[in-house]
């Protein structure tokens, strides 16, 4: 019963994160939760006014990685389903969470590795020098909030919630 449910769990959550990626591509009004949720890379491209031919790049670009990301989506339900019966009933065996502590620690850094990939080969591959410019802007300005929440938290302040 749990292997179905985590199953259903891992393909909803490939189909959200690549349905946020797909009605990205497709540009305003393309697909669910445009106006406020752009999915993982869609944030980052926002208010960049891609082209058509543009979307098309970068969904391409998105289909051609799809297989290597649902992968790492796979292998991070399969830490998930383990650390759950590890876990299950109180039980607490400290080398085995920190084996799979570890093991999710590793796949998250390839999953940020692909994402990153992506962002640099759409960023170098269909951006426009103004779009690229436009999207430094935004860039130094996630820079710059992130350094003023930082001197906030090393100040002993307490910050502002995000939005």
């Amino acid at each position: 019963m749990k292997t179905k449910w985590m199953a259903a769990v891992l393909a909803l959550a490939l189909v959200a994160s690549c349905g946020a990626i797909m009605s990205y591509a497709q540009g305003p009004g393309g697909g669910p939760g445009w106006g406020h949720q752009h999915g993982p890379m869609g944030h980052m491209f926002a208010d960049l006014n891609l082209t058509d031919a543009q979307k098309q790049q970068v969904k391409s670009i998105m289909e051609a990685n799809k297989a290597n990301m649902h992968g790492l989506m796979q292998q991070m339900m399969q830490n998930r389903l383990a650390m759950l019966q590890a876990t299950s009933n109180g039980a607490y065996d400290q080398a085995k969470i920190q084996a799979l502590a570890t093991q999710k620690a590793q796949i998250e850094v390839q999953m940020t590795m692909q994402h990153e990939a992506l962002q640099h080969q759409i960023y170098t591959q269909v951006l426009t020098p103004e779009q690229r410019t436009q999207l430094d802007e935004k860039h130094a300005n996630e820079i710059n909030r992130i350094t003023q929440h930082l001197q906030k938290l090393q100040s002993g302040a307490t910050p502002a919630p995000e939005e």
